[in-house]
């Protein structure tokens, strides 16, 4: 018998003071049975990050041709691709063919230093192209916050983020490792 995804609920208050985006999002996150609460929590980051009307979740694990999350425009085109993890270099270029613009947050520390070395070369080619980092320490200070029923404030300003959970907040300062080109 296969087992089912676990449904998370989290009512995400957004103050994102660079981009003066300012939103309540009720969100539905299904966690696939394989994923753990800490990537999970990665994707509501990246949900948090790059925050829009438009953005929404992928079924990501379980498709080869959807992504964690993203946002179409009216005509059906995609203009935001986010993968989460630690995708394969050819996927990576296939998105960046498929959509205005991609980010990968990555994560898991040593493993996703490794990953970077080995994958540097081919993906700073693509000019669509945004990779960002999150330390082990800011990965499991996310993972700590997962509940199956969550009320969550974000504040975003220059690059961090600061989530507020119970009176509670975790900062959270992504790298960025790659940012897209000019021109």
């Amino acid at each position: 018998m296969a087992l089912k995804s676990t449904i998370f609920k989290a009512e995400l208050q957004i103050a994102d003071l660079d981009r003066n985006y300012y939103q309540t999002h009720a969100l539905t996150i299904a966690r696939h049975p394989s994923e753990t609460d800490e990537r999970m929590m990665v994707r509501l980051l990246a949900f948090a990050m790059h925050a829009d009307e438009a953005l929404s979740f992928g079924k990501g694990l379980s498709s080869e041709d959807e992504p964690d999350l993203w946002a179409k425009d009216l005509t059906g085109a995609i203009d935001l691709w986010i993968e989460v993890g630690l995708p394969e270099e050819r996927r990576i270029r296939r998105a960046c063919g498929r959509a205005r613009q991609v980010v990968v947050v990555t994560y898991g520390g040593r493993v996703a230093d490794m990953w970077w070395q080995q994958n540097k070369a081919a993906l700073q080619r693509q000019d669509n192209l945004t990779i960002i980092n999150l330390s082990v320490e800011d990965s499991a200070a996310l993972a700590a916050l997962a509940a199956r029923n969550m009320a969550l404030q974000c504040t975003l300003q220059e690059a961090e983020l600061w989530f507020i959970v119970d009176g509670q907040s975790t900062r959270i300062a992504p790298e960025i490792r790659l940012a897209p080109t000019a021109g």
